[in-house]
């Protein structure tokens, strides 16, 4: 089974409209400049591995508060053994939502047409295009952009519950990369927009001291967004 390394015991805000728990798998196939949760992705082995069995204690006990279980990364769609973990979760009839990059579209077909999920948000990192994508997940993205649009296309011939978010940065992201990444996924259910963290430790540390965009240019950005793909938020 896959190790565990984080878990927090009930949010808010991982999963909108619902109290959730969210576990933190670790390892990831990209190196985005911005990423907050650099143990999880660059040196895993130093964090301590939180027992299942013990998240499921928990869960059992606080089942009447919890609506469902988030499982972030990292990228958890690298763990071949993730559909046996949704399935844990399934037995202790729980809502399941999971994070994702989009670079590994059949693991996301089996969780999608095996019922082994409920929801899916997938990270459009930038528009998609090598030039683009590459400064910001940090990897060269040539090959990688054809299995993120394998997904996103799945993901818009489906019926199934997901939404497509992208986390606005300075330096990578303007009005016109918000226009072409609305283009790639025009006709979607939900596109949320998210700002830059702030004042949190990131892979590059030149991205820690950034600046998040203010208020008026997110709305900014919403407003660019709406006039392509209506079902379009801001979150946080």
């Amino acid at each position: 089974m896959v190790e565990i390394k984080g878990f927090i015991d009930i949010s808010l805000s991982d999963w909108e409209g619902k109290v959730s728990s969210v576990i933190f798998l670790p390892r990831c196939n990209f190196r985005c400049p911005f990423c907050y949760n650099k143990d999880l992705v660059l040196q895993p082995d130093i964090m301590p591995t939180i027992a299942i069995e013990q998240i499921e204690q928990y869960l059992e006990t606080n089942r009447r508060w919890i609506d469902g279980i988030v499982i972030t990364g990292g990228e958890p769609t690298q763990h071949d053994d993730l559909p046996d973990l949704c399935r844990r979760f399934k037995r202790m009839q729980l809502n399941i939502k999971v994070d994702t990059n989009g670079t590994n579209p059949t693991m996301t077909r089996n969780l999608v047409n095996n019922q082994l999920i409920d929801h899916l948000a997938l990270d459009v990192k930038a528009p998609l295009t090598k030039e683009e994508y590459s400064p910001a997940t940090g990897r060269s993205a040539t090959e990688l952009i054809e299995k993120i649009s394998e997904t996103i296309h799945f993901l818009l011939e489906s019926h199934f519950s997901y939404e497509f978010r992208t986390t606005l940065v300075p330096t990578l992201h303007n009005s016109e990369t918000v226009e072409k990444i609305c283009y790639s996924i025009k006709g979607c259910k939900k596109y949320v927009l998210q700002n830059l963290k702030p004042d949190a430790e990131t892979i590059d540390p030149r991205f820690q001291s950034l600046q998040p965009f203010s208020l008026p240019q997110m709305e900014a950005f919403l407003n660019t967004a709406k006039k392509i793909v209506p079902n379009t938020y801001l979150r946080g």
